[in-house]
């Protein structure tokens, strides 16, 4: 006789059912992902301002860093590396805390939402930012006057920060803090041989 439908959705000993799992996995994919914007605006407010010259050249304008040997530029790559270690390990934390029992779509939608969260807020730092045409700036602010440069991510492996923290944060505190299997032969009292379940 076939099991009824909707049998496999029930809670059993070892969770709840796949369809469950990957609700809840959906859910935080989605969550996760929309906490980028909070990371591309924290981005934009913290990340150093990389500062350009304008200048007229043969009647045509050109642009050029005002300190070629700043390190602006790297402090804006590392300012949203941090940021997404930060917010992946705090994401690791608040799902392992509202989802204790883990499983294995619950990570992946971590590590998806993580990703995404990082594109997300890599788009939305590049919007926010000073205009991406650096001519007309030039223009607008005038000859030999400073103006900053287009906010933009140089090392584009600083959008794996937060999926990798996220993973390896949980992977951690499920490690240490998850619910533990049961121990298949338990231990006899002494004198007696051990009992097999």
């Amino acid at each position: 006789m076939p099991p009824p439908a909707g049998a496999h959705e029930e809670p059993g000993p070892d969770g709840p059912g796949l369809r469950t799992e990957l609700r809840e996995a959906a859910v935080t994919t989605v969550a996760v992902t929309v906490c980028g914007a909070l990371l591309g605006v924290l981005w934009w407010w913290l990340a150093p301002s990389v500062p350009l010259v304008g200048d007229l050249v043969d009647k045509s304008w050109v642009v050029y860093l005002k300190d070629s040997e700043g390190e602006q530029a790297i402090g804006v790559d590392g300012t949203f590396t941090l940021l997404g270690l930060g917010l992946g390990a705090l994401s690791a934390l608040v799902v392992f805390v509202l989802r204790r029992r883990g499983g294995v779509p619950i990570v992946v939608g971590l590590g998806v939402g993580g990703l995404l969260g990082s594109l997300l807020a890599w788009r939305l730092g590049v919007w926010l930012g000073p205009t991406g045409d650096v001519i007309a700036h030039a223009r607008e602010a005038g000859r030999g006057t400073t103006f900053p440069a287009p906010l933009k991510l140089g090392a584009k492996g600083a959008l794996l920060a937060w999926p990798i923290a996220a993973l390896l944060v949980h992977l951690g505190l499920t490690s240490l803090f998850g619910p533990r299997d049961p121990e298949p032969y338990p231990y006899p009292h002494p004198g007696e041989p051990p009992k097999r379940l």
